[in-house]
């Protein structure tokens, strides 16, 4: 019998908890992520990428636990420079995080690839669950407005998510090429588990890239999504205003509807098992579980028993 292969599609906080739980799981080394780079932007001539850098940070135990993201112990004296000559100073870089983007940057004008890149920063943290990239190319989020387009991270960081949605593209998406690493590893996938992550931005934002729906659609992989609403709310972040947006219902059906040509199974919350049978009626198996994750037993336990639902799962549709 051949070795489990498990691919989770990540991003943002939801994404890095559920990267942790399966890192904290007896399947860590059965495991590899593929994140998302759509939300990347520059900061005083530096190349940041946020949902990669969390997933690193997060699974290396660097991360700011309060916050969710960024540098546990960081400290802010080069931002404070930069304010104080002017600068715009909203996207808050810390100094040991600087010191990612500053090694990120050299290695790109050198011509390094972003997958490399990422998998030094990895390897400096000791994170031992590969994380892959779904393009090398720059992918970037937008968001419209009533003010106009902003790029993610002024909607996120500088508006605090505050602003009406009207549309969202992936800028860049239709020249970028997939990763020969991503469409491998989909490829090959026993189980493809989707974090709860912010289905537009997020998950949205990997699958468009071209070739890969498309590869997650022919896998033959079990393909399982953890909700990220719990009663119609998101835990963190603007997945709300972005379905709402994409015309999509703020529940377990708008969850479905984002990824309904491919999807075998749901995880939903205890308070959201009013969904179960309308879930069911569309094919899907359903687990249903506390999804709230806050400790890192909470992490290992949810990730653990999807799996372990997802192949048990599996083993009876193929019977």
């Amino acid at each position: 019998m051949s070795a489990l292969n498990i691919t989770l599609l990540a991003g943002g906080v939801g994404g890095a908890k559920a990267a942790e739980g399966l890192a904290k799981s007896p399947y860590a080394s059965s495991t590899k992520i593929i994140g998302n780079i759509a939300d990347d932007d520059e900061f005083h001539g530096l190349w940041v990428s946020p949902d990669i850098d969390t997933l690193i940070y997060s699974l290396g135990d660097q991360i700011d636990r309060k916050q969710g993201w960024g540098r546990k112990n960081e400290t802010y004296q080069a931002l404070k420079e930069l304010k104080a000559l002017g600068q715009d100073t909203w996207m808050t870089l810390g100094d040991l995080d600087l010191a990612t983007h500053v090694y990120r940057t050299n290695l790109k004008r050198q011509g390094v690839s972003a997958s490399e890149i990422t998998e030094q920063l990895a390897k400096r943290h000791d994170v031992c669950v590969p994380i892959l990239l779904p393009t090398d190319d720059v992918v970037q989020t937008r968001v419209k407005t009533p003010q106009g387009w902003l790029s993610f991270q002024e909607f996120f960081v500088r508006e605090h998510c505050q602003s009406d949605v009207l549309d969202i593209e992936y800028h860049g998406i239709a020249d970028a090429k997939p990763t020969s690493q991503a469409l491998e590893q989909i490829a090959n996938s026993d189980l493809i588990i989707i974090a709860p992550s912010n289905p537009i931005v997020s998950i949205g934002a990997i699958l468009a890239v071209p070739e890969i729906q498309q590869a997650v659609e022919k896998s033959g992989a079990y393909i399982i999504a953890i909700s990220p609403l719990i009663s119609g709310k998101t835990v963190k972040g603007p997945a709300d205003k972005m379905l709402e947006s994409a015309g999509k219902s703020i529940d377990s059906t708008g969850i479905y509807d984002c990824y309904r040509t491919f999807l075998q199974a749901m995880v939903i919350d205890c308070v959201d098992q009013e969904d179960v049978a309308w879930l069911q009626a569309q094919g899907l198996d359903v687990l249903v579980t506390p999804t709230l994750m806050k400790t890192p037993e909470e992490k290992t336990a949810l990730l653990t028993k999807v799996v372990e639902f997802a192949l048990s799962s599996k083993k009876q549709r193929a019977a």
